[in-house]
């Protein structure tokens, strides 16, 4: 068992709390205390630790971690050599891909990235800035920063490279996109030894399709009802969302039980339709992972 221990890196800091969610609906339980890096996890074969998003795709390189999770943007800036398992589309506030973009004061004279010819750029991502400017034949000053970058611009810097999901961050702080660099979300990467061992492939392979699972079923939602069997093809026809229900028959032969999955947000809209198709017991159920 000892060779077939999966030793796993967990991002530390936003994404802390989204991850250990993530894992309890995927089925593995992860406790730690809030000073620990070290968490506990009900699972014999898997071990890990919490360190920053920015560090775990070298860690997973240089073989400490046999896998583990990191963004996209973050195996570009180390120049990570790994094995991208899979795309894990999440965070701590929406299920979209995040990017990093240019940005300048609203009322800045910069319109495109040429004009930041010869300027300072703050970011964290510096290598990654680096290559965008030099791909588009601009030569500018990049800095690292280490964190607020937002209030840098314009006195300290004439722009900033941020990582954005919603843009609420940047409006907040008055600033303007001046070009996107990158479109970036999370994924499950593994070091190319261990991805070469059939016992740890096998195994991260698991955890690879349980994450996924648990996240389509993130804003879906199992329902069930008993319907008239005279009604099924008219309320199929105008549910779309129906279209491949598991049909149950009944003691009752002139009924039928029905059970579907469908998109949380459009239950408001099936539900009065189902009623006026005579419908009875609908019943709506939370869904912790769905497995093709």
């Amino acid at each position: 068992m000892a060779n077939s221990l999966i030793m796993m890196g967990f991002p530390k800091g936003s994404l802390e709390e989204s991850t250990i969610s993530l894992f309890g609906k995927a089925g593995w339980k992860i406790t730690k205390s809030s000073r620990s890096y070290k968490p506990s996890i009900d699972d014999p074969e898997l071990d890990g630790r919490f360190v920053r998003a920015q560090e775990i795709s070298r860690y997973v390189e240089q073989g400490f971690f046999d896998c583990g999770l990191t963004g996209y943007d973050w195996i570009l800036e180390n120049d990570s050599d790994v094995v991208e398992v899979c795309d894990l589309i999440y965070s701590k506030a929406t299920t979209l891909k995040s990017r990093w973009v240019l940005c300048v004061k609203e009322d800045s004279d910069v319109k495109t990235v040429k004009d930041l010819e010869g300027k300072r750029i703050a970011t964290e991502l510096v290598n990654v800035t680096k290559k965008f400017l030099a791909d588009n034949g601009v030569n500018a000053n990049v800095e690292f920063s280490w964190g607020a970058t937002e209030v840098k611009v314009p006195d300290l810097v004439d722009a900033i490279a941020d990582i954005t999901e919603t843009g609420s961050s940047l409006r907040a702080n008055n600033l303007r996109i001046v070009d996107t660099m990158l479109y970036t979300n999370t994924k499950l990467i593994a070091n190319k030894a261990s991805w070469e061992n059939p016992e740890k492939r096998k195994k991260i392979e698991s955890i690879a399709m349980l994450l996924q699972a648990a996240l389509d079923a993130n804003n879906k939602v199992g329902l069930k009802m008993n319907l008239p069997k005279a009604n099924i093809s008219k309320v199929i026809a105008a549910l779309p969302a129906l279209r491949k229900p598991t049909i149950s028959t009944l003691s009752d032969e002139a009924w039928v039980a029905v059970e579907t999955i469908v998109d949380e947000k459009i239950v408001r809209e099936i539900v009065p339709t189902l009623k006026e198709n005579g419908a009875e017991g609908i019943v709506e159920y939370p869904l912790n992972k769905i497995i093709a």
